[in-house]
């Protein structure tokens, strides 16, 4: 672990340490980023956050638990990868360290120590999942929601594309270089192709997530949080807060139909697709993602929004 820069900072709650780091003026409505599996808080990339500070939101984005600079649960029993297949195969839920409401509880404690009573909140894959958990956790503490590449849990959505399985499921080579070939490979079958792929962004990216800090083993926490959630298809239809739903029609770890299952479990939720968008947030869709953010912003209780 690289300890914070002085951008970041260490926030003590719900019995863990979160590193955050925060975009814009306080006094402005806040958005919350939260990332998705194996991901730190950096792939929020900070062009992309002062772009939505300039549009008026105090930008705040975390590492979750067990990445980046948060804490690492490890002194928790995981399920081992057999017993993980065991549980699917016979619809049992896994026992695991935490859920992906526990994570939620996180979220809402980060505001709580930020002071923060509402909040916009915008979640990417897991981050998305997380999202979902605090609006059904907590539906007053959301001024609006954006759920972008995830899902509501329910086992009979599509699942991913075997060559992203097989690719995941492969252990990374534990020499640093060997490793960013290997995650450069994954990100760019995540990209598809579509878009640019910008690969020395990417490796850059990388080499700076491996550098400040990496734990497989909380990695595999998390995705065993994952794999443990319960469908929440029907707590989503109790939700009232402005909804957006966002998924690239190419995406090959979350297919775009779990998108569209979102949207539509959702009350008066609008959803997005975009042509060609994998399993990443391609630069040249995100004024437009951004502009979706702030539409759905202002249908809430939000206000000094440009």
């Amino acid at each position: 672990m690289n300890f914070p820069t002085d951008n970041e900072k260490l926030a003590e709650v719900n019995g863990i340490t979160l590193c955050y780091e925060s975009f814009g003026d306080p006094k402005h409505p806040a958005m919350l980023l939260i990332m998705g599996l194996a991901t730190q808080m950096i792939h929020w990339d900070e062009r992309f956050c002062q772009k939505l500070a300039d549009r008026g939101f105090w930008v705040i984005r975390f590492d979750n638990r067990d990445i980046g600079n948060s804490s690492k649960i490890s002194h928790a029993k995981v399920p081992s990868l057999p017993s993980v297949f065991a549980n699917q195969l016979f619809g049992r839920r896994l026992k695991v360290p935490y859920h992906l409401e526990n994570m939620a509880e996180d979220a809402l404690a980060l505001l709580d120590f930020l002071n923060i009573d509402q909040c916009h909140v915008t979640g990417v894959s897991m981050g998305g999942m997380i999202a979902q958990c605090m609006a059904i956790i907590a539906p007053h503490r959301l001024l609006s929601l954006t759920s972008i590449m995830s899902t509501t849990g329910d086992p009979k959505l599509p699942k991913p594309k075997k060559s992203v399985v097989l690719k995941v499921m492969q252990p990374p080579p534990k020499e640093e270089q060997a490793y960013i070939q290997y995650a450069l490979g994954l990100w760019k079958l995540l990209h598809q192709n579509h878009f640019e792929f910008d690969h020395q962004k990417v490796r850059s990216l990388l080499l700076k997530a491996k550098q400040r800090s990496y734990d497989p083993a909380g990695i595999w926490r998390q995705t065993c949080a994952i794999l443990a959630a319960e469908d929440r298809t029907q707590k989503l239809t109790q939700l009232t807060m402005p909804c957006l739903v966002i998924h690239g029609d190419a995406d090959p770890l979350v297919p775009v139909e779990c998108g569209i299952a979102t949207a539509n479990a959702i009350p008066n939720a609008t959803l997005k697709i975009f042509t060609g968008m994998g399993h990443t947030l391609p630069e040249p869709l995100w004024d437009e993602m951004i502009e979706q953010m702030v539409t759905n912003s202002l249908s809430g209780r939000s206000s000094n929004l440009i």
